[in-house]
């Protein structure tokens, strides 16, 4: 009988114990909870956004989570992939909408990704005619672009945060350096979710250290209510072209990633290749998953990769255990004291973390784009991209006197830029006879 209850959680569509399905859902929530809610801190702290309003950002980032996650496993129609998918904030958005941001203030950030989010739901159902245009070189220099625009920001966090009073002081600098070291020792020397939460054990330990420190003050804390309802539209929207257009740059490489992760769980959890219906499900819960996000007042929303990790290393594929993770999320979403207290964590904190976080990223990015020989149009591609588009975010006096419409793209992360000439570039440049038939197998 115990082998039989067992055996539920292998299946898709099983409905295990609640007693099973708590535990397996929370180490997906575990696995994924810093990283979304991460993006909204360093926003709100690049807007200078007052504790409450951070604190609002971190509920409504929780609360779409969610909502999301649950309409990839229990799909509406159309929308969803009908599989185990864990939805949360997207890093890949972070560095566009940092600078969208400089410019016009979080209702930009928000309008742009609304438009982008509808962008996307048109992609997903034209999404088997437009994969090919995105191998490895072109999604990993995306990666490499976005790790290479976010370690300026993550060190800025390390050191106390851009602007603060006690900037590089010693007690920041230890305070980032004790997150660190937490983090990989715990990655490397335990095993099993807790060496997959190296993460989130280290802000525990940085968030201790701190409170011992007296760094942190709990006075937000005990103003923010214990129960509330996310309220929707609270900064309403602005659209500008240019923002528009940078974003929707990321959401064609946010798909590329959501199509990837999808095959993942399909392949290292189920044993058979995605068929289209899921793939394009999964692409358009991004885009509708985006969009509520956007009317929530948070950033746009894509799958976790470390959840499809979950999945492959434990091959529990069982969508209803998933589902009771994002409930959870739900659950932490109408609770403003949770992310009071998570608002309230020095920025040399999240700092320790953020710095590993970026710099797998572009780790992640090198990875990628030498799947195939790095050698002939690979490496002009990569140059180019990257040479222009990291080259211009560098220097941004440079586009002084382009055009406002096109400035953005050029200015700020520059991670537009490069992706755009990263695609045009492997469209249009023809294919080195000695290395296509590799590149194709890849």
């Amino acid at each position: 009988m115990n082998k039989q209850k067992d055996s539920v959680i292998y299946q898709l569509d099983g409905i295990p114990p609640i007693k099973t399905a708590i535990p397996l859902g929370l180490q997906h929530v575990l696995a994924m909870f810093v990283g979304n809610v991460t993006p909204v801190i360093i926003i709100s702290g690049a807007l200078k956004l007052p504790v409450e309003q951070k604190a609002f950002l971190i509920q409504c980032a929780m609360f779409v989570a969610g909502i999301v996650s649950l309409i990839q496993a229990f799909p509406l129609g159309p929308i969803g992939a009908r599989l185990p998918i864990i939805m949360g904030t997207s890093f890949g958005f972070l560095a566009v909408c940092l600078s969208i941001a400089s410019k016009y203030g979080l209702p930009g950030v928000l309008g742009a990704a609304l438009v982008g989010g509808i962008f996307q739901i048109f992609l997903g159902f034209f999404l088997k005619h437009i994969r090919k245009f995105f191998p490895p070189i072109v999604t990993g220099i995306v990666l490499l672009a976005i790790g290479l625009s976010l370690i300026g920001t993550g060190m800025n966090y390390f050191a106390g945060g851009a602007g603060a009073k006690d900037f590089g002081s010693m007690q920041n600098l230890l305070l980032g350096t004790i997150v660190l070291i937490t983090i990989v020792a715990v990655q490397y020397f335990t095993k099993g979710i807790l060496s997959k939460s190296s993460i989130l054990v280290g802000l525990i330990v940085g968030y201790i250290v701190a409170l011992m420190m007296g760094k942190i003050s709990f006075a937000s804390v005990g103003t923010a209510g214990w129960f509330s309802f996310p309220m929707p539209l609270k900064f309403g929207f602005e659209f500008h072209l240019d923002a528009i257009l940078s974003i929707c740059v990321i959401y064609i490489v946010s798909t590329v990633e959501t199509v990837g992760n999808v095959c993942g769980i399909a392949a290292g959890g189920i044993g058979r290749a995605a068929t289209d219906r899921e793939i394009s499900g999964s692409v358009i819960a991004d885009g509708v998953g985006s969009i509520f996000a956007a009317f929530f007042n948070v950033l746009p929303t894509t799958s976790y990769g470390q959840n499809v990790g979950i999945i492959t290393m434990t091959k529990i594929v069982n969508r209803f255990t998933v589902a009771t993770g994002a409930i959870f999320l739900v659950i932490c979403g109408l609770f403003p004291k949770i992310g009071a207290v998570i608002a309230v964590m020095p920025s040399s904190v999240l700092g320790g973390a953020a710095v590993v976080m970026f710099s797998m990223m572009v780790v992640s990015g090198i990875n990628q784009v030498t799947e195939v020989p790095l050698q002939g149009r690979n490496a002009t591609i990569l140059a180019v991209a990257l040479g222009i588009g990291v080259g211009f975010a560098l220097v941004p006096g440079a586009v002084k006197n382009f055009n406002p419409l096109i400035k953005m793209l050029f200015q700020g992360s520059g991670v537009a830029i490069a992706a755009a000439l990263a695609i045009l570039l492997n469209i249009i440049l023809p294919r080195d006879k000695k290395i296509s038939a590799n590149e194709e197998a890849a």
